[in-house]
């Protein structure tokens, strides 16, 4: 019998197509504790190009967070783009769910791929991920991009006098890995700046409703929630390590995930490593809104000699 058309279904067929025309290929990895995870990855590595890892955020596996701004890379790096456990074709057996196992994870895959250098993008939760990747492995991580990731969070930034609009970190878990319609459009309203913030409005209850069941999945729900609930827990600035790369911090200007200010907490606790920019009329999700000149701003960092 053949399969049902899905809308989500085909736009990830588009996705994958886009991806291998782009030179990229489709990737399993065993780590050999439980753990397997999926990669796309440059078919041909050339050694002239520098290596780059782009590591996703919540939502949706990577080929979709990263189709518009892969192809726009491809042919200046050798690309690396896993999806995280417990998203896309990653899992694990373990009970770790922090952004320190994610880390020594994708770690451990990149050498079972014999890559010993390279540099690194980080969006959102992926932000957490690299940063934890930088500061253990700086010997093998080159420069660092942190993407609206609230990496100098603390614990004692949630709660009444939180700087978030969610303050309740359950409630901020169930909105960020939505089960629900009502949820995804809530998400929504956090992540996307006008126009795209209207036409989001627009989409009809039953392509979502399609999105939810396809694309994010029920998969895993609860191990996603529990590995947002690990982030601010005894989290303190003055224990956060300083990395030594040099580090670019992008950030949307009209983010309502993890506002502006996070941003700078960050560039302040990193110093003279730590460069700030902000793209403007965009919120927290501006590799698809504004891919090009997003891709435009990694370039220019990640290429210069």
């Amino acid at each position: 019998m053949a399969s049902c058309f899905t809308f989500s279904g085909a736009i990830e067929k588009k996705y994958n197509s886009g991806f291998k025309k782009s030179g990229l290929q489709s990737v399993p990895i065993d780590v050999n504790d439980g753990t397997k995870v999926h990669f796309w990855v440059s078919k041909t590595r050339v050694e002239s190009k520098p290596n780059l890892l782009l590591i996703h955020g919540l939502g949706p596996s990577a080929i979709w967070q990263w189709y518009r701004v892969a192809r726009r890379l491809s042919p200046h790096f050798n690309l690396f783009i896993p999806d995280l456990v417990f998203f896309g074709g990653s899992y694990t057996t373990r009970p770790e769910r922090t952004e320190v196992f994610q880390a020594e994870t994708l770690m451990r895959a990149l050498q079972k791929q014999s890559v010993k250098r390279f540099s690194l993008v980080g969006l959102s939760y992926g932000g957490f991920v690299g940063y934890r990747m930088a500061a253990m492995f700086g010997d093998a991580v080159e420069r660092v991009v942190i993407c609206c990731a609230a990496v100098c969070m603390e614990e004692n930034d949630m709660g009444e006098a939180s700087v978030f609009k969610v303050s309740d970190i359950d409630e901020a878990s169930k909105i960020l890995v939505p089960d629900s319609v009502e949820k995804l459009r809530e998400l929504m309203g956090y992540i996307f700046y006008k126009p795209f913030l209207a036409l989001a409005k627009l989409v009809p209850t039953y392509v979502l409703h399609d999105f939810i069941e396809h694309v994010l999945t029920r998969e895993n729900m609860e191990e996603k929630r529990e590995m947002i609930k690990n982030i601010p827990k005894d989290r303190i600035i003055s224990e956060i390590p300083k990395l030594t790369q040099e580090t670019l911090i992008i950030w949307g200007e009209h983010d309502n995930v993890f506002p502006v200010e996070m941003g700078k907490r960050l560039q302040h606790h990193l110093g003279k490593n730590g460069k700030f920019v902000v793209i403007k009329r965009t919120g927290h999700v501006f590799n698809f809104e504004r891919p090009g000149k997003y891709a435009k701003l990694l370039k220019k960092f990640l290429l210069k000699t």
